[in-house]
């Protein structure tokens, strides 16, 4: 490649949109994480189409999902609408959790278990999963190879919760650890990396879905005992 092309292809911007996935239907009220068969809501699924119609006049050239069912059924609207096949990329899977399966919200009793104490000592690494060292490498992997696809246009990537904040607040140096209840990652919202070249050069958010999230899992709510958030969802 001549130093011209070089220089072009440093020059050049590209953009990638990282979605949580929108609301699953969820009646028991379990931290789902990886287990199969969680499918979104009915009022996930207007979450989705209102997100593939903000995104509609963008220059959305490649879309890709986590394989989780949720977030394969909020890609595919975005896809649809830009005329474009759904890819799909293990490495945006939700973060692995040893609370999968079961209930663990506000008022529920989760921290009185004497089983659950040896899981919870470590909350920088976290001990009760993934470590957020692991979910960096391979989050920031994953969109970097939708910018490969998607150079000098727009990627959208979806993904879940934990595993975009955690990516979130390495991209803007942050520590990792952090107090759940104020992650910036509401149901459907993009968070948004541009890139100059190869290297990102600016970080956005925004709530497309806004008025059809539940107040109570809007970023920065009070969770409330009976409706606790499932965080890193």
């Amino acid at each position: 490649m001549s130093d011209h092309g070089t220089q072009n292809r440093d020059d050049e911007l590209t953009v990638v949109h990282v979605m949580r996935h929108g609301e699953v239907e969820n009646p028991t009220g379990v931290l789902y994480g990886r287990l199969p068969g969680y499918h979104l809501s009915e009022l996930g699924r207007r979450m989705a189409e209102r997100v593939a119609e903000h995104l509609a006049p963008r220059d959305v050239t490649y879309v890709v999902a986590s394989p989780l069912e949720r977030a394969q059924e909020t890609a595919t609207p975005i896809a649809k609408t830009h005329g474009l096949d759904l890819d799909s990329d293990a490495r945006l899977i939700e973060a692995a959790n040893v609370f999968q399966g079961k209930t663990f919200g506000i008022g529920d009793g989760a921290l009185r278990r004497p089983a659950n104490w040896k899981h919870v000592v470590n909350p920088f690494k976290p001990s009760w999963g993934e470590p957020y060292v692991d979910q960096v490498v391979r989050m920031k992997s994953a969109i970097d190879a939708a910018r490969d696809r998607a150079r000098g246009h727009e990627a959208v990537v979806v993904s879940h919760q934990l595993p975009i904040w955690i990516l979130r607040s390495y991209v803007e140096r942050r520590r990792l650890w952090h107090d759940p209840r104020k992650r910036q990652c509401t149901l459907a919202s993009l968070t948004t990396f541009t890139y100059r070249g190869d290297r990102i050069v600016s970080v956005g958010y925004t709530e497309p879905a806004r008025d059809l999230v539940p107040a109570h899992l809007l970023a920065g709510a009070k969770p409330v005992k009976g409706q606790g958030k499932a965080y890193g969802a």
